[in-house]
């Protein structure tokens, strides 16, 4: 079958290398793509929100399967806009409907959606600009540190965890007055700090039944010892060592059921990923956050260690009969170093050419922020590229990684040298 994947980065050169590995997979296309995926797939130039450029395309090239890689169009209603169209309602989307998405475009809907299911996570209210005051009365009621959430998409970075009562006061107001997030930051949820260690948790579903994918840990922080801004993601590991049988269990009786129960209470189409972002407080799971697709890059750990034909599995997900596969999983752990242009997660530079791809021995390299220009791959973003090993353990696998990223150059590479640190 023809298959497109909509994004550019690392998560969607991961999904472009494990698909095309299957037997079902006659033509792959990848928009817009990047440098990496062009090498496996077809790019096409076109904006990942533009549902009629998409359409297009799908009729052009005969695509039966389409799997959505961002947020963007998940939550701005492309599932909906596929079942609705007589011409592309027969395509097979990987992906959930406006109304599954809002589980991630909306923080608000996500505590009051664990709050009807009684999926535990940390006490929370929500304000807007008229309610400003109350806001910050109701921050001088927690302890420090603070957390702000922006309610809407904010690419990763709409999340603020502050030391100082009135630095959070002043943020407040900065989101919910001086638009410092945008449209995004119109509500703001306000939460209990939970003290704990972060992992994810990666389920995909047919709205009826489940399987959960191996176990992630991303590195958010763009310094060592998870210190200075949020990135996107600086590296991950799978799977998470302190994730244990019997924490697991708890995960799956406590969230996960609930939450797929949940969607089938209300009667939401929902086909593909949750991702339930989590924190281990004690030996007790809590919901930090859900996204609606895969992580990145939790992804460049997760889908190489599954061994199943992922096209398969995703055929059996549209059909709603998730329940006739049964996952095979990689023994081996896995680990991605994410490559930075200098200056990421604030101003950096592109167009910086990329040396030594063709040294990278016992390695994947997933590209993300890459183009092709005058025959050469340049950087085109802030997070470049993800070098992804396994291993016994992590511990090896990283050690792989590290090896690889001594033997790649771009002008003002960082990387960070502690990724599993805190293991």
């Amino acid at each position: 079958m023809n298959i497109l994947i909509l994004g550019s980065g690392g998560r969607e050169h991961t999904f472009a290398h494990q698909l095309s590995k299957s037997d079902n997979c006659d033509k792959l296309f990848v928009a817009p793509g990047n440098a990496g995926t062009a090498k496996i797939a077809t790019n096409v130039a076109l904006s990942v929100t533009d549902f009629e450029a998409v359409k297009q395309l799908v009729l052009k090239e005969n695509i039966e399967m389409m799997v959505v890689g961002p947020e963007d169009p998940l939550v701005q209603g492309i599932v909906d806009f596929f079942n609705r169209d007589e011409e592309l309602k027969k395509v097979a989307v990987v992906g959930p409907s406006k109304r599954g998405a809002l589980l991630e475009g909306s923080k608000e809907r996500a505590k009051e959606f664990m709050g009807m299911y009684k999926i535990p996570t940390a006490a929370y209210e929500s304000f807007k600009a008229e309610s400003l005051a109350a806001g910050k009365e109701f921050l001088t009621t927690l302890k420090p540190p603070y957390v702000l959430k922006a309610d809407g998409l904010a690419a990763g970075k709409g999340v603020l965890i502050l030391d100082s009562l009135e630095e959070a006061q002043k943020e407040l107001e900065n989101m919910l007055t001086n638009n410092k997030f945008g449209a995004a930051g119109n509500t703001v949820v306000i939460e209990e700090f939970l003290d704990g260690i972060e992992l994810s948790v990666f389920v995909l579903t047919d709205g009826k039944d489940y399987k959960i994918l191996p176990t992630a840990k991303d590195y958010k922080r763009i310094g060592e010892g998870d210190k200075g801004l949020n990135t996107g993601g600086m590296g991950a590991i799978s799977p998470v060592p302190f994730a244990d049988k019997d924490f697991m269990k708890k995960v799956e009786e406590r969230i996960v059921k609930p939450t797929i129960n949940g969607l089938k209470a209300e009667d939401i189409d929902y086909k593909g990923f949750v991702f339930i972002g989590l924190i281990k407080v004690g030996e007790e799971p809590y919901v930090i956050e859900y996204n609606v697709r895969m992580g990145d890059p939790e992804t460049e750990v997760v889908l190489p260690r599954i061994e199943s034909d992922l096209v398969e599995v995703f055929q059996k997900v549209a059909a709603g009969a998730l329940n006739e596969v049964e996952l095979e999983v990689k023994k081996e752990a896995a680990a991605t170093l994410v490559l930075v242009s200098g200056g990421y997660p604030e101003a950096y530079e592109k167009g910086k050419v990329i040396s030594g791809l063709e040294n990278i021995e016992d390695s994947i390299v997933f590209h993300a922020g890459t183009a092709e220009k005058d025959g050469k791959v340049v950087t085109s973003g802030g997070r470049v590229l993800a070098i992804t090993s396994f291993g016994e353990d992590y511990k090896e696998a990283i050690k792989k990684s590290y090896q690889n990223a001594d033997k790649l150059h771009f002008d003002k590479m960082y990387f960070r040298k502690d990724i599993g640190f805190d293991l």
